[in-house]
C-alpha cells in the first residue's frame, strides 16, 4: 500500500499527456504574417556571422575548428618598423576572409574559438539568394553586418568577478 502512494495513480502520466494534447487540438491556429509583419526575435538571437576585420590576426583558429570547412582565409606577412627595436617585426595582414553560408551549419564554434573577438553573431537572417554561389560572402560583406550586432549584456553586479579581477 505504501508503494502505491509514492508512485501515484496508475496511468496518471498518460492522462496528463492526453490533456495537453486535447488542449492543443482545441486551440485555434494562428498564421505568422511574415514578411509583411517582422517576427519578434529574442535578444541575442543567432542569424549570420559578422566580421570585425581589424580585430582579426589571421590566427586561423576559426577555419581549423570549423566542422564544415566553410571559412576561407588568405593573408600575407608585412614588416612593421618598431621604434627602438633592432629589426622590424612581422605581422599577418588579412587579404581574404570568406564564409560560404551554403555550407555553414551555424554551430557557432568559429565565434567561440576566436581569441581576438573578430567574429560575432548578428540577428540578421534575411540574406537569401537565388543562386547558391552568391552565399559565399567576403570580408566586406561580413563587415557590413557589424552594424546589426547588439551590444553585450550589462554587467551583473551580483555575479562572480572575472578571473583577472579575482587574482589581482
Amino acid at each position: 500500500m505504501g508503494e502505491m502512494n509514492e508512485r501515484g495513480v496508475p496511468g496518471e502520466g498518460l492522462v496528463k499527456g492526453l490533456a495537453v494534447t486535447l488542449r492543443t487540438m482545441t486551440r485555434r491556429s494562428t498564421t505568422q504574417q511574415y514578411p509583411d509583419v517582422a517576427p519578434e526575435l529574442p535578444p541575442r538571437s543567432r542569424g549570420v556571422i559578422a566580421l570585425l576585420a581589424e580585430n582579426c590576426t589571421v590566427c586561423m583558429l576559426c577555419a581549423r575548428e570549423c566542422p564544415d570547412w566553410c571559412i576561407y582565409i588568405d593573408s600575407h606577412k608585412e614588416e612593421v618598423a618598431v621604434p627602438g627595436a633592432a629589426r622590424p617585426r612581422q605581422r599577418n595582414v588579412l587579404d581574404r576572409f570568406d564564409i560560404d553560408f551554403s555550407l555553414c551549419m551555424y554551430c557557432g564554434i568559429c565565434v567561440e574559438v576566436c581569441p581576438f573577438d573578430a567574429l560575432y553573431w548578428s540577428p540578421e537572417f534575411e540574406y537569401a539568394e537565388y543562386d547558391i554561389r552568391d552565399l559565399l560572402h567576403d570580408k566586406d560583406h561580413l563587415g557590413e553586418w557589424m552594424a546589426t550586432v547588439p551590444p553585450p549584456p550589462a554587467h551583473d553586479r551580483n555575479g562572480e568577478p572575472a578571473k583577472e579581477e579575482a587574482t589581482a
